[in-house]
């Protein structure tokens, strides 16, 4: 199998946000995807339950994602891609919204946002595809939208926590055998520890 062909898939980028107890998690994603074109309007999102976001759209029951303009800078896709819920309020800081169901979403270059509750779900093993109809959808600004062919064209590398990952060839880099980031990088040193889950350098396999 020639994993190259998935290549020449485009996907949108997004960030996907949701509430639990109070406290607002949120990471990137490119698998949010329309379901249907007639009412009631349904989305399919694919989540990595390694993320804390996956815990609040479990707790939550719905989510909220924003659309992305092309401007978006690096550190915004970063912050959302590479930091981790567990250590990082990542949403500080930020020009936040927040939709019925009290999901937060960012404004912060943001073309559009789109809330969904969930109404069904099946286990991928390493990820949940969630089925979700839209109950809240608003333009907020004009704009083309970030792809992750845009991003990798303009030197960003697609998050390792993002569900589909086109940034690596065959045999390199490191994956965590914990929380399954990877380590785009032909050695780790003795004291590396995995920037998600802070696992130390021995949970990691070469690819």
């Amino acid at each position: 199998m020639d994993r190259k062909a998935f290549n020449r898939i485009n996907y949108g980028m997004f960030i996907v946000g949701a509430s639990v107890e109070g406290k607002y998690q949120g990471c990137i994603v490119n698998s949010l995807h329309q379901a249907t074109s007639s009412m009631p309007y349904k989305f399919t999102l694919t989540v990595n339950k390694s993320n804390e976001t996956f815990r609040a759209i479990e707790a939550a029951g719905s989510f909220a994602a924003t659309v992305l303009d092309q401007e978006t800078p690096k550190d915004l896709v970063n912050l959302f891609g590479y930091k981790s819920g567990r250590v990082t309020d990542k949403f500080q800081g930020l020009d936040v919204g927040v939709d019925g169901a009290g999901n937060p979403y960012v404004k912060d270059y943001a073309l559009a946002r789109i809330s969904c509750k969930v109404v069904d779900k099946l286990d991928l093993g390493t990820y949940m595809l969630y089925v979700a109809e839209v109950t809240e959808a608003e333009v907020l600004s004009d704009g083309a939208a970030l792809t992750v062919d845009y991003f990798k064209n303009g030197g960003g590398t697609t998050p390792p926590t993002a569900t589909v990952i086109r940034t690596l060839e065959e045999n390199f880099g490191w994956r965590c055998t914990v929380c399954g980031y990877i380590a785009e990088r032909e050695t780790l040193p003795d004291d590396y520890r995995c920037p998600i889950c802070r696992a130390p350098r021995d949970k990691f396999v070469k690819l």
